[in-house]
């Protein structure tokens, strides 16, 4: 080797500290400049000459792909401080991001956390190895809170609340249902693969993020302690006086308590099932002899009918009130007409949003099902529902007319229906309206032809479920002469005149104006069905099973839905004067409101007397 090319350290000249990638000048490049020689180092004439390359120092900065950092230090040293930047961006962002969309706005992200200054203090004070193993989990973490927060989001636009780390997931079974039954089994796929790539990405993304700021914070420590001490003395400053910028607080230990109480529900969770199991044992009709339960309705046709959806923002919203008003009035003059009366009032459901079935079961078991384990526990329980009761007396066929399910229904048979028509059972050869496979009005026309109409038949106690109000809400049929139904292959031109679901959901108003035809078509169609078959023996209970999405609801934090009683027979609404409910099909809004729950004992106390 010469011994007037000795390969030598120069002073770094670029100003700047080397950063984490080696931005800066690299050892190669300095040994060019004091040779005069590029590209021919000491190491390179090592090798010519047959001696062992000595290995770059511990601390040398990696090349990059094809050596592009030592070509271009200043873009790596630009291209290092701007990934280092993105990192820290990531991790804010993650902190102060909402789980609500409705509380997003740019305040919430004008806030101090206090989580990233704990997370940065104890990563400072670990020792190298520690604190790159924190680092990787405190990241793990950090992408898992992202995904949490992301399913709140979804949570709260269709349910009006958080997910349940305890009961939710198998909620997630039945909205990959949806998925395939709004969209097809193409939407169904694409959708859960992009669910899984974000959920993948978020947990790589922020475990990057934490090391790479986890290195930045090594190299810089008596920087990154100073800075540390100053955001903590901040913060409490801030915190101690209540410093706020447009109503938010500027020091935040939000995500401490969204933890605290994810931790609490949790803790709730895992000890409903005994809770719910105390409950469930306390049946006030249990040891009634059949013969004297529900002998206010013996003789009558008694039905139970769920319009999907139908709240209180149907009737009590400014912008459907007028519409809506004028619907249930016509209902009224149709149903005073054929000699009907009715009573309505308020019931509180346990769901919002979605979540039917829960819905259903609280009001007919008398419990309060506002999670699937409850369900679940309650359909393979002993517990009496409303209709087993019916069942029970041995005085009535129990039917069920289900048209929203479509393959088979074990929980049915719990219920206490003798038996159980579902889309595939009602003769209807015509479209389905988005998710709706069959509309009310064919719906109740089929119960007509294959139970109510027959001759000859002991009382029928139905529980029928009119699933054209169901989300998405387009396009939706309308009601036309009963003569015509047909086998329902009539609706194929309804359903093309009708509108486009992709279009109405670019429009929050047009969504809300869907939803509220739809409504309106299914109370026309219970109505109509009642003015046309109804007799002195028909008692109707109709009732929505919950509130629609926020989309619809606009934020409203109600649960109500309306309930009305109809009936030809004066004796029928005489045994619930003491309910005080309003006459109409239009509950008042100081009408009584009970919880779900409360109906069934009542309903079977008033028929008991």
């Amino acid at each position: 080797m010469s011994l007037f090319t000795r390969s030598r350290q120069l002073p770094d000249i670029t100003g700047g500290e080397k950063d984490a990638d080696g931005g800066g000048a690299t050892g190669a490049d300095v040994t060019e400049e004091a040779t005069g020689e590029p590209g021919k180092t000491e190491t390179s004439e090592a090798s010519e000459t047959g001696d062992q390359a000595t290995p770059p120092p511990s601390g040398s900065p990696r090349p990059g792909w094809f050596g592009w950092r030592h070509r271009f230090p200043r873009t790596a040293r630009g291209v290092s401080v701007g990934t280092s930047v993105l990192a820290g961006l990531l991790v804010l962002l993650v902190l102060l991001f909402p789980n609500r969309l409705d509380h997003m706005n740019l305040r919430s992200f004008f806030r101090l956390p206090v989580e990233a200054i704990v997370l940065v203090a104890v990563l400072l004070v670990l020792p190298p190895r520690a604190r790159r193993i924190a680092a990787v989990v405190s990241g793990l973490f950090l992408g898992l809170f992202a995904v949490m927060k992301f399913m709140d989001m979804g949570f709260y636009q269709t349910l009006a609340r958080p997910f349940d780390l305890v009961f939710d997931w198998i909620m997630l079974g039945n909205a990959t249902d949806w998925l395939k039954e709004t969209f097809g089994r193409t939407g169904e796929v694409l959708a859960v693969i992009g669910v899984i790539v974000l959920f993948l990405a978020l947990l790589a993304l922020c475990t990057w993020a934490t090391l790479r700021l986890t290195n930045v914070m090594s190299r810089h420590r008596s920087r990154s302690v100073g800075t540390i001490l100053v955001l903590g003395t901040v913060w409490v400053t801030c915190f101690t006086v209540g410093v706020q910028f447009g109503g938010v607080s500027f020091a935040t230990k939000g995500n401490t308590e969204f933890l605290a109480n994810r931790v609490q529900q949790v803790r709730n969770g895992l000890g409903d099932a005994q809770v719910f199991e105390k409950q469930s044992a306390v049946d006030a009709f249990a040891a009634t002899p059949p013969d004297q339960l529900l002998t206010g309705l013996r003789g009558k046709d008694v039905l139970f009918t769920f319009i999907e959806s139908y709240g209180r923002v149907a009737i009590d919203d400014p912008a459907m009130a007028p519409e809506m008003d004028a619907t249930l009035k016509k209902g009224d003059a149709t149903l005073k007409a054929a000699g009907f009366a009715s009573r309505s009032g308020w019931l509180r459901s346990p769901v919002t949003g979605a979540g039917s079935w829960m819905a259903h079961s609280t009001f007919l078991s008398g419990l309060w099902v506002k999670n699937q384990q409850r369900y679940l526990n309650l359909t393979s329980s002993k517990r009496a529902t409303l209709t087993s009761y019916f069942q029970k007396t041995g005085d009535w066929r129990t039917v069920g007319i289900v048209p929203g399910v479509r393959k088979s229904w074990p929980e049915g048979k719990y219920f206490g229906l003798d038996h159980i028509y579902d889309s595939t059972h009602l003769g209807y050869k015509g479209p389905y309206f988005s998710w709706t496979p069959v509309p009310d009005q064919f719906s109740l026309e089929a119960f007509q032809k294959l139970e109510h109409g027959k001759k000859n038949r002991d009382p029928i106690m139905a529980e029928i479920i009119l699933a054209s109000s169901h989300n998405p809400w387009s396009p939706i049929a309308h009601t036309i002469d009963w003569n015509d139904l047909g086998d329902g292959s009539v609706f194929e031109q309804i359903k093309k005149e009708g509108t486009n679901p992709t279009e109405v959901w670019k429009s929050q108003d047009r969504v809300r104006t869907e939803y509220r035809k739809a409504i309106q078509y299914s109370v026309d169609s219970l109505t109509q069905w009642m003015q046309r078959y109804g007799d002195e023996n028909t008692v109707l209970v109709f009732l929505g099973d919950h509130q629609p999405v926020p989309t619809v609801t606009k934020g409203s934090t109600s649960r109500d839905v309306p309930i009305t009683i109809v009936a030809k027979d004066p004796r029928i609404l005489d045994r619930v004067d003491d309910w005080h409910w309003t006459d109409g099909l239009k509950p008042a809004d100081n009408a009584p409101e009970w919880g779900m729950d409360k109906f069934r004992d009542r309903f079977m106390t008033a028929f008991a007397k």
